[in-house]
């Protein structure tokens, strides 16, 4: 098995994937660099997920990257749309000539001794065995499982006699022309696909087991077109990114400082939605306060508009046992159904489920504290990109890249060959990385390193404060150890005393 080396491997070459490799290029050009993508196609996400409806949830001037403004009048796009703009991207800077498809990386060895990872991967349909090496280690490959989707275990579905399918896996050729489609779920991807199905479909039920706040936000935005037609292109853009990102961030605080008052617009812009005689407060009310989980979009409010046609409807109950016909509910309510669709959620998969080894032992995640949201404790010359759950998960990861540049540069500067970040000494390790209440965190949150009490080990969730702390801040800032060839940099709090920062 020949062995290939590069300065620097990414994983993954998704959104986050073609965002780190341009930075890359950009900001440090004398390395050499390659991406390992499983699939056989960039995109990530977006060529993963084909169902009816897929679309962006955040708006594309602050989704798109900054390097390439997004030229489309639709604030939030098409799933379709962002693959192009990927792949022309990616083209564009030749970012394209350097993915190697069909790569599926399986583990990865730190060595201190030769400052470097050895990487394992499967190649192509035959899972031949390949192997590189790296100086640093960039994981793109977002935090859910490509390979799964989450599916309950509900009583009698052996006995459903019609199609049942999951979002993730939507089978091209499924024909839902004059069906009865029952979605279950209440979040981002029921909320896509009901409106995409129910033009067709003879009738589309919202069967949720509990409500999600759904927010009407329109499809394209007037403000950001004007600044276009009247200011330089450079400049409208700027103007436009900017003003989103304060808007997100401005709601997104009044929301958390103000629930009851959040709750209560967002209750009265559904209800003026669906007329005064729609029972909102059972099905459209959540238990818990806004974005304690994610928000959810809808176009135009292009599902109240499908509610009210009266081509779908939302039914809030529990799932007493699937029938040959549909599914019965707790309260004795049978629902007719020829396609059931899944829409039940994601499964958490961090760093693509790559088993790590640092100098012999193997890594646990969840033991692990997240350094200004991309590296870890314990782990030296890795990052990872993960973006914002309460905004753009663009921003975050240009943040990153910006920041791994910068990192990598002050590295061959000062001649180190190592970084780990150490953990301060009062730094609580208080919740999960992600810090959501939604099911498919709730899942998961025993397997996800932490986040601390304060920065650089607390997850933000705020552009402007990341900003400061990520692209501002000194590189050698006390946390972050380095080390030169030879050296060895302390992995655990207890060899912390071997090695100061220095630099």
């Amino acid at each position: 098995m020949t062995t290939e080396h590069v300065d620097v491997l990414i994983v993954g070459a998704g959104i986050a994937g073609i965002c780190a490799a341009y930075y890359l290029q950009t900001r440090c050009p004398a390395k050499r660099f390659a991406i390992l993508e499983g699939r056989d196609s960039l995109g990530g996400t977006w060529d993963l997920f084909r169902y009816p409806g897929v679309r962006s949830d955040s708006h594309m001037h602050t989704f798109g990257y900054a390097f390439r403004p997004w030229q489309s009048s639709q604030a939030i796009a098409e799933g379709s749309d962002i693959l192009n703009y990927l792949r022309e991207t990616a083209e564009e800077f030749g970012i394209d000539r350097a993915i190697r498809y069909g790569h599926r990386v399986q583990r990865a060895a730190w060595s201190s001794a030769d400052a470097r990872w050895t990487v394992e991967a499967e190649r192509g349909p035959n899972a031949e065995p390949v192997q590189f090496t790296c100086n640093f280690l960039y994981m793109c490959s977002g935090y859910y499982d490509y390979a799964a989707g989450y599916t309950p275990a509900w009583p009698g579905v052996e006995r459903f006699a019609g199609s049942m399918v999951h979002p993730q896996f939507w089978p091209g050729d499924l024909d839902y022309a004059g069906k009865r489609v029952v979605v279950i779920g209440s979040g981002a991807t029921a909320v896509t696909l009901i409106p995409a199905l129910a033009g067709r479909a003879a009738h589309v039920t919202m069967l949720q087991r509990s409500p999600t706040y759904i927010v009407p936000s329109p499809a394209e935005d007037a403000i950001t077109d004007w600044l276009h037609r009247h200011l330089p292109e450079r400049l409208a853009f700027a103007i436009a990114r900017w003003r989103l990102i304060l808007l997100d961030m401005y709601y997104y605080r009044v929301m958390r400082r103000k629930p009851a008052f959040a709750k209560k617009m967002i209750l009265q812009f559904v209800q003026q939605e669906l007329g005064p005689g729609y029972d909102v407060a059972t099905h459209f009310s959540p238990s818990y306060n806004p974005w304690d989980q994610r928000l959810c979009l809808a176009p135009d409010g292009d599902l109240f508009a499908a509610i009210r046609s009266g081509a779908a409807s939302v039914v809030t109950d529990q799932i007493a046992t699937f029938t040959e016909t549909g599914i019965r509910l707790r309260s004795g309510q049978e629902l007719a159904a020829d396609i059931v669709v899944t829409a039940t959620g994601l499964s958490l998969k961090l760093l693509g489920g790559v088993q790590l080894a640092v100098d012999g032992e193997p890594v646990d995640l969840s033991q692990t504290m997240s350094y200004k949201g991309t590296m870890y404790t314990g782990i030296p010359n890795l990052a990872s990109a993960i973006g914002y759950t309460n905004a753009s998960w663009t921003l975050k990861c240009e943040l990153t890249a910006t920041y791994i540049g910068r990192l990598l540069n002050y590295m061959d500067r000062h001649g180190y060959v190592q970084c780990i970040p150490r953990r301060q000494e009062g730094v609580e390790a208080n919740t999960p990385i992600v810090d959501l209440t939604a099911g498919y965190v709730q899942r998961a949150a025993e397997m996800l390193p932490r986040q601390g009490s304060r920065m650089p080990w607390k997850m933000n969730q705020n552009f402007l404060h990341d900003l400061r702390s990520i692209r501002f801040s000194r590189v050698n800032d006390g946390t972050m150890v380095f080390a030169r060839r030879g050296e060895r940099a302390p992995q655990q709090a207890s060899a912390e005393r071997t090695l100061t920062p220095s630099g």
